[in-house]
C-alpha cells in the first residue's frame, strides 16, 4: 500500500472537538502561558503528530525542541516501560541507583572536554541554569555574572535574572538577583553597533573589555559568561567563525568561567552533540534539558570536576535525575548513535539551507537565512533595505503554514524557526517546505 501524503487536513483547525477542549482550557489554565495557535495534540509519532479532530502535522517544532529524536522513538518507549515496572523515583539527594552514573558516565563522553567531569540533576532548563549560577558563586566566590541581550535561559528568579528576551517575561517581578550585565549578543544582520563583519573586528568582544570592564564592572568580581552558542528565543542567531575563540580568551585573561547553555541547541542539534563543538572551545561548564530525555522532566549541569566543590548541602533537588527520565535519556543518547542522527541533521539542514536561500532569491520578505544542521531561522522583514521586522508577515506565515499541516513557531521579533526532529526524511522536509514556500508567496507584497 502506498504512503498517505503528508501533511493530511481533513478539517480546517481548529475543528470542533479541538474547539470544546479550547473552551475548557481557557476557564482552567492560567493566562500567563501564551499559545502559537490552537493546536490540539492527540498523538505524536517521529516527525508528525495528530490533533483530536484527525489532523496530521510535519512537526517543524520538535515539541518546542524537546523531540530531537522525534514522537514515542520505539527506544525510549521501551526504556521507559522497562524502568516503569521497577521503580519510578527514589531520591537521588539522599540515596543511589546505578541509572544515575550510567547517565552521567556517557554524557562525560560526548560532552566538550576530555577532563574529569561531575554533573547534578535536576528537572528544567531554568534548574540547570540555576545550578550552573550557584555552582559557580561557591567556586569562585564572586558575584558579578555576564549575560547577552536577547538570551533566554528560564523564567525562575535566577534564570530570569540572565534573561533578556522580551520585557513582558521580567514585568513586576523586579528586583531579580543582583549582579548581572547584560551585552550585546553578535547578531551580524542586525548588529547593535552598526558595524559590518568582518570589517567590525569583533567589536562586540573588545566593547566588554575596553568599557565594560574598565568602566563599572571589576573583572575581578565576575565569576562567569552565561551564553546560548545560537541564541533561541532571541532569534536563531548564529555568531561569526571567531566569536567564541575571542570571548573564552577574554575570559582566560581574568579566571572567568564560561557557562554554555545546551538547553535547546545541544543533543546533537545542529549536527555536534553540542553547538559550541561548531567553534572549537570547550566550556566550564554546560547545561541541558529539553530534549535529553525526550520530553520528560530531566535537567543536567556538567562541569569540570574541580568547579562543582560545594559541599554537602549546598544545593539538592527532590526529583531531579529520575530514574525514568534517565532511562528516556540513556535511550535517546543511544538511538542518537545508533541511527546516525546527528549525521542526518547536517545532511538535512544543508538542504533546506539551499532551498530557503532559494527562496530568500524569490521573496523579498526573507530578509535572512542562518543556522546550523537543524535549528535554522529565516528572518522575516517588511523590506530588505530598512530591514524593519516583518512582525505581523512571520505571523501570518506561521499561522498560514499550520493550517495547511506544518507546525512551526516564531523567534525574536520575526524570525521562523525550522526545527524538525533529527529524524526527518527529505521526502518530509520537501513537504513542509513545500508548504511554507506557498504561505510566503501569499504574504510577500506583489
Amino acid at each position: 500500500m502506498p504512503e498517505m501524503k503528508l501533511p493530511k487536513i481533513v478539517v480546517t483547525p481548529p475543528g470542533p472537538k479541538a474547539r470544546a477542549i479550547l473552551e475548557r482550557d481557557e476557564r482552567l489554565v492560567s493566562g500567563s502561558l501564551v499559545r502559537y495557535y490552537p493546536l490540539v495534540i492527540e498523538s505524536g509519532k517521529d516527525c508528525v503528530v495528530k490533533d483530536v479532530d484527525g489532523n496530521e502535522y510535519i512537526d517543524f517544532n520538535s515539541g518546542l525542541l524537546c523531540l530531537n529524536v522525534g514522537h514515542c522513538h520505539p527506544m525510549v518507549i521501551e526504556a521507559v516501560k522497562r524502568q516503569s515496572e521497577k521503580f519510578l523515583h527514589y531520591p537521588w539527594t539522599d540515596f543511589y541507583y546505578e541509572k544515575l552514573v550510567e547517565l552521567g558516565e556517557k554524557l562525560q563522553k560526548l560532552t566538550p572536554g576530555s577532563f574529569p567531569k561531575k554533573i547534578f540533576y535536576s528537572n528544567s532548563g531554568a534548574e540547570s541554569i540555576e545550578a550552573a549560577i550557584k555552582m559557580s558563586k561557591w567556586h569562585t566566590r564572586k558575584q558579578l555574572f555576564f549575560a547577552f541581550i536577547g538570551a533566554f535561559h528560564g523564567r525562575l528568579i535566577g534564570s530570569l535574572s540572565l534573561t533578556a528576551s522580551k520585557p513582558v517575561q521580567k514585568k513586576y517581578f523586579f528586583p531579580l538577583m543582583p549582579g548581572v550585565i547584560h551585552v550585546p549578543y553578535p547578531y551580524c544582520y542586525r548588529c547593535p553597533y552598526k558595524l559590518t563583519y568582518p570589517d567590525c573586528d569583533y567589536w562586540c568582544v573588545d566593547f566588554i573589555d575596553e568599557w565594560v570592564f574598565k568602566k563599572y564592572a571589576p573583572p575581578e568580581d565576575t565569576a562567569s559568561f552565561f551564553f546560548e552558542p545560537i541564541q533561541g528565543e532571541g532569534g536563531y542567531i548564529v555568531p561569526p567563525a571567531e566569536y567564541f575563540q575571542k570571548l573564552k580568551k577574554l575570559a582566560d585573561k581574568y579566571s572567568i568561567l564560561l557557562v554554555d547553555d545546551e538547553i535547546q541547541s545541544g543533543i546533537g542539534r545542529t549536527g555536534k552533540f553540542c553547538a559550541i563543538e561548531h567553534w572549537g572551545i570547550t566550556p566550564d561548564i554546560v547545561c541541558m534539558a529539553k530534549s535529553i530525555a525526550a520530553g520528560l522532566p530531566l535537567g543536567v549541569t556538567i562541569s569540570r570536576a574541580e568547579i562543582m566543590d560545594w559541599e554537602g548541602g549546598s544545593h539538592a533537588n527532590t526529583f531531579g535525575g529520575n530514574p525514568v527520565a534517565c532511562s528516556a535519556a540513556q535511550a535517546v543518547l543511544d538511538a542518537i548513535e545508533k541511527e546516525r542522527m546527528m549525521e542526518n541533521a547536517t545532511r538535512q539542514g544543508a538542504h533546506m539551507m539551499t532551498r530557503l536561500r532559494e527562496m530568500q532569491e524569490k521573496y523579498q520578505i526573507i530578509g535572512d537565512v542562518r543556522g546550523k544542521g537543524l535549528m535554522i531561522g529565516m528572518e522575516i522583514v517588511k523590506d530588505g533595505k530598512t530591514k524593519i521586522p516583518g512582525v505581523d508577515e512571520a505571523k501570518e506565515i506561521m499561522m498560514k503554514s499550520w493550517r495547511r499541516g506544518v507546525a512551526l513557531i516564531t523567534c525574536g521579533p520575526s524570525t521562523l524557526r525550522l526545527a524538525p526532529p533529527l529524524t526527518i526524511t527529505r521526502e518530509l522536509m520537501d513537504s513542509a517546505l513545500a508548504v511554507i514556500e506557498s504561505a510566503l508567496k501569499e504574504v510577500t507584497p506583489k
